[in-house]
């Protein structure tokens, strides 16, 4: 959990004492590094590593007692601001839906291997991403790392300005009307950071003039889960709603 490293990261630049009600505490990687030099494991001074909290329970001890989270908003650059940095993915109460694969064969190399991309790839195969959204139009023209342009947004109050940060999505597809961006797990998750879902969405959308729409998808066992969120408004990072969920077992013809 880093509790030492971002202790001490803490200590050296009273971190503490900042007024977090007014603005979010700036820091960078060469600050990480010198504050972290004389640890001795990789995972207690290596800035991407230190930086990684992609849930809540993920976070340092510090970061839970003062109620903050990290944010990345240019490449080696961080913010540390207090509020809700994360969203739930709720259990679906659903009952599973059995869904047939809209291929007339059935797909042998889609079941070698245990990846997200994978189990992303045959659900799209299968059509069921398209039938969840009901678009028969979707195709995959997105996939791996890009860079951000600028943005700004707010998180309540306070205002935060990102510039070329590293975004990833594990699938986007484009239909005549939309644009679906997915972010996949292959474990079970209570929940995850916004950032995760919000820096993708603001990203395409300044590329589009289509409705762009976070997908979070989990496969478990033999069961595909697919939440779909939104951004009423695009300014809000914590503004997040889920709108739709449902979980599907796929079945292929013989």
């Amino acid at each position: 959990m880093h509790d030492k490293s971002w202790q001490k990261i803490f200590e050296d630049y009273n971190i503490e004492e900042h007024n977090f009600g007014e603005s979010p505490f700036l820091i960078n990687a060469s600050q990480i590094k010198k504050a972290c030099q004389n640890f001795k494991t990789t995972g207690e001074k290596e800035v991407r590593i230190l930086c990684k909290q992609d849930t809540r329970e993920s976070r340092p001890e510090i970061f839970k007692k003062y109620g903050l989270f990290l944010l990345p908003i240019k490449n080696g650059e961080y913010v540390i601001i207090k509020g809700e940095g994360y969203i739930d993915i709720p259990k679906i109460e659903k009952e599973t839906e059995f869904y047939t694969s809209k291929l007339d064969f059935n797909l042998d190399t889609a079941k070698i291997g245990n990846s997200e991309m994978q189990h992303l790839d045959f659900a799209y195969a299968s059509s069921l991403i398209r039938s969840f959204l009901n678009d028969d139009s979707l195709v995959l023209t997105i996939r791996g790392r890009k860079y951000t342009p600028r943005f700004d947004f707010f998180i309540g109050k306070q205002k935060v300005e990102v510039k070329s940060v590293q975004t990833e999505v594990d699938a986007g597809y484009e239909g005549k009307e939309q644009v679906v961006l997915i972010e996949a797990k292959n474990t079970t998750a209570d929940n995850v950071i916004i950032r995760q879902l919000y820096y993708p969405y603001r990203q395409w959308q300044s590329q589009t003039s289509k409705k762009v729409i976070p997908l979070f998808f989990e496969k478990k066992g033999n069961t595909y889960s697919i939440w779909r969120f939104e951004f009423k408004d695009p300014m809000s990072y914590d503004g997040i709603k889920l709108v739709d969920s449902g979980k599907f077992k796929i079945i292929e013809k013989l």
